[in-house]
């Protein structure tokens, strides 16, 4: 069985992508970068979500010499010429505050009327082998941003997104739900031809 490494030490993302990769009929062993603690966090560099999933990608497959896996995510507004984008997690300025980083956005964005909120989650996923081949693929949720939170379910700024043609926002649907028409769960499906074409 080949051990595939998933650049996150977030179980939830491990948990996700192993049951993708399950329902997919892929046979290899997922285990996350926390299972080699003494590899440092990557820092995230690159200027698209592309570039930063490879980046996360190669430098675990070649400190492991195992092939890996990365993603790199976030919501781009349509007002906002795509922004957040690449710095969803630090909109504040520093990392990881999603609450602030939430109520930035929506005070940005306060007096827009709701035909112009638009925007979407991009997510890229990379895959990368120890000896340099690399493939990214990406997936995307559209919706509408809300002008409150609701919900209580995800993190980051899933209580803002309403998906297109859904009522509710992303941290409103089940697990289930939201993996099913989620960025990263798209991004992380059309992986599965990648894994399969690369590893077997």
């Amino acid at each position: 069985m080949t051990r595939l490494i998933l650049a996150t030490r977030n179980a939830g993302k491990i948990t996700e992508l192993r049951a993708i990769l399950a329902d997919a009929g892929l046979p290899h062993d997922l285990v996350g970068a926390d299972a080699y603690p003494h590899i440092p966090d990557v820092k995230e560099t690159g200027v698209t979500f592309a570039e930063n999933a490879l980046l996360k990608a190669h430098a675990l497959a070649q400190a492991t010499g195992l092939p890996a896996v990365a993603d790199d995510s976030g919501l781009c507004v349509d007002v906002l010429n795509g922004a957040p984008g690449i710095f969803s997690a630090r909109w504040v300025g520093r990392h990881g505050d999603d609450k602030a980083n939430l109520d930035l956005l929506l005070a940005q964005i306060g007096d827009i009327a709701d035909e112009h909120r638009g925007a979407y989650f991009a997510c890229a996923a990379a895959l990368a082998l120890p000896d340099g081949t690399e493939r990214v693929v990406e997936g995307q949720l559209r919706g509408t941003l809300r002008h409150e939170p609701a919900g209580t379910g995800g993190f980051g700024y899933d209580p803002i997104l309403q998906p297109d043609g859904e009522t509710r926002t992303c941290a409103e649907l089940t697990a289930a739900e939201k993996n099913a028409i989620s960025h990263r769960g798209k991004a992380f499906r059309a992986l599965v031809p990648v894994v399969r074409e690369l590893l077997g």
